[in-house]
């Protein structure tokens, strides 16, 4: 798979054996069939240490390539991931094994409590969490980066934890959002730019606080259109896209592709 500004020595968290290496053997050759990875920005992932990398989202295969990305520059690809996930016999064996953490859909209050100790286990083993900021696959019709939700700040803040935004752009090519994957033609060129972890100065005092948590948020997500407007090589629009306010909702499929 192709890449480039990327290499790095084989220390690392995939440097002993593990689940990431039976997944890997099968997911990276395929992958690698199908797209050419280019990468910049890789010296802002960290080699060690916690991170929580905030990508766009926009194609259902987009998790693979993200983690095919994450493994190459050296870190274990690991996902906030829905609770019910974990109650699939083998999927769920897989994904407690891979390092993979449940999100339930719970009260205020036990969401805090979880990224409280979310982040502090990350900070105590010193690994990386790959969080989907939307939350779900974006509702923009031309697939910038839509509102977010506060999941990936909170982690961020109350853990002070670098918080690493990353657009990529192409993977609509291999799989349309909704759609079925295409085989042809192989190698189809996905660009990833990793950006610099985001200064949390000013928030990192009120990090509880659910307002500079949605502060954090829509800077975030404006970071990624801003991103991806460079690898699309187009404008972003100036506000991020509202399902509410379109009378979407923000998770399931959407109806008018289904």
């Amino acid at each position: 798979m192709g890449a480039r500004r990327h290499r790095r020595p084989v220390d690392r968290e995939k440097s002993r054996p593990s689940v990431f290496w039976f997944l890997g053997g099968l997911i990276v050759p395929a992958l690698g069939v199908l797209t050419h990875i280019e990468i910049e920005g890789a010296e802002n992932l960290p080699e060690k240490g916690p991170f929580i990398l905030a990508p766009n989202h926009y194609s259902e295969i987009d998790p693979l390539i993200v983690a095919v990305v994450v493994w190459r520059l050296g870190r274990a690809p690991r996902f906030l991931a829905k609770e019910s996930l974990f109650r699939a016999p083998v999927l769920g064996w897989a994904m407690r094994r891979a390092g993979m953490v449940p999100v339930a859909r719970a009260s205020s209050s036990v969401a805090a409590k979880q990224t409280l100790e979310t982040a502090k286990r990350l900070v105590e083993r010193g690994d990386g969490l790959i969080v989907y900021p939307e939350g779900t696959l974006t509702r923009d019709p031309d697939l910038w980066p839509m509102r977010g939700k506060t999941g990936a700040a909170r982690l961020a803040l109350v853990g002070d934890i670098p918080l690493i935004p990353v657009a990529h752009w192409g993977v609509q090519e291999v799989m349309p959002r909704y759609g079925r994957l295409s085989f042809w033609p192989l190698r189809k060129p996905v660009r990833f730019l990793i950006g610099e972890p985001l200064d949390l100065t000013e928030e990192r005092a009120h990090a509880h606080q659910p307002a500079v948590q949605n502060q954090l948020t829509a800077r975030l997500m404006d970071r990624l259109a801003e991103m991806l407007s460079v690898l699309r090589g187009v404008p972003a629009p100036p506000q991020r896209w509202n399902p509410n306010a379109h009378g979407q909702k923000e998770t399931g499929r959407l109806e008018s592709e289904s």
